[in-house]
Parts: C-alpha cells; structure tokens; sequence
C-alpha cells in the first residue's frame, strides 16, 4: 500500500513537469502560456517554435504518462493501482504543481498511458486522431474525436473495470477542457494545424489540443 501511494505521489509530481514550458526555456523560446493559444502544449508551441520543438514537447508530454504507468504495471501492480497512477501522471499535467496548477489540455499524455496499458489501444487511438487530423487538419478535432473513443477501444484491448473508469474520466476532462475548442468549430474559427496565429488584442484566444 505505502508503496503504491509513493508511485501515485511521484506520478502526479512527473506529471506536473511542464514539457512545453521547460523545452522552450533551455531553447531561449518565449513562454508558451503567453503566446498564441497560451495553451503549453505542442500544438501550440509548433506555431510559433517550429516543428522540431514542438516534437520534443510532444513526445515529453506522451512519456510523462507512459512511464509511471509502464513502471507500475511491470511491478505486478493491480488494475486499480495501475489506473490510479495513470490518473495522478494526467492530472499532474492538467493540474502542475511546478507551474500554479495551469496546465495543459493532456491529449499526448493521456496517448502515453493509454499506451502504458496497451499498446494496441494506444495504436489505434492515435490512428484516430491521425486520420481526424490528416483529413480535417484540425487538431482539437482529432483530439475530441480521439478521447470520445479511447474508452470503448481501451475496453477492447483490456477489459478492465477500474481501467475502464479511469479512462472515461480523463476522456471527460479532456472533452471539458476543450470547450472553447467546441465552440470555435460550431462557429467555424478554430485554427488549422499549421496555421501561425497573428497577433490580435481584441481578439479571444483560440485554445488548442
């Protein structure tokens, strides 16, 4: 139980590393949380960082859920343990400590436990925002479309009850987190992938994945 509790613990304090905020730092960018979006994940860090920063925060921000849940589940750990770890690494990001509990949106870290639990699933949830994103080029899009069904295709692969709830709750708060998303689609001025965002006062910010 102790040692449970310490691999929760230390889940959440790797979650809360903010990969967008620190990448840009050591590279000399401007913090990610007063540019475009304001959102420190890589969709946004991609407008105004180029492609290669954008890579390593998005592949930081998918290993920070990985590896806790990766570690716990090669202990031998219960399903519960298991699915409350990969909880604490996705609230970490959501909620970070290190950075006054304003996150990001947990799309690549969600993709890096839901590969921690199977591999299979996470393939075929990110082939789903692959295809969302590749057609629509939109990104927030590919992510909705993508928490939408990662609970049913995490059910497929691994038919857990404890899993089952841990990932309808984060698709939840993923979707909840991308309200401003919903309604930039129905209303038709959500950004595309690739699109650089012009600076504009009075305009409202456009959040991304």
């Amino acid at each position: 139980m102790i040692i449970a509790t310490i691999a929760i613990i230390l889940a959440y304090l790797i979650g809360s590393l903010s990969t967008a905020i620190i990448a840009c730092k050591l590279t000399g960018l401007p913090d990610p949380r007063d540019q475009g979006s304001g959102n420190p994940g890589a969709t946004n860090v991609l407008r105004f960082g180029g492609k290669k920063i954008a890579i390593i925060v998005l592949f930081g921000d998918m290993i920070k859920g990985l590896l806790p849940v990766l570690a716990v589940s090669l202990t031998g750990a219960s399903p519960l343990v298991i699915a409350l770890t990969g909880a604490a690494a996705f609230l970490g990001h959501l909620y970070p400590v290190f950075f006054g509990f304003k996150g990001g949106k947990g799309v690549a870290t969600a993709l890096g436990i839901i590969l921690a639990i199977s591999w299979l699933a996470g393939l075929t949830v990110l082939a789903v925002w692959l295809l969302v994103a590749a057609t629509l080029r939109y990104s927030s899009l590919a992510a909705l479309c993508a928490s939408f069904s990662a609970p049913l295709i995490c059910w497929l692969y691994r038919p857990d009850s404890a899993i089952l709830v841990m990932m309808i709750g984060m698709s939840g708060l993923l979707i909840w987190r991308h309200q401003s998303n919903i309604r930039n689609l129905l209303q038709g001025t959500e950004s595309r992938i690739g699109t650089k965002k012009v600076a504009d006062p009075g305009a409202t910010k456009s959040e991304d994945a």
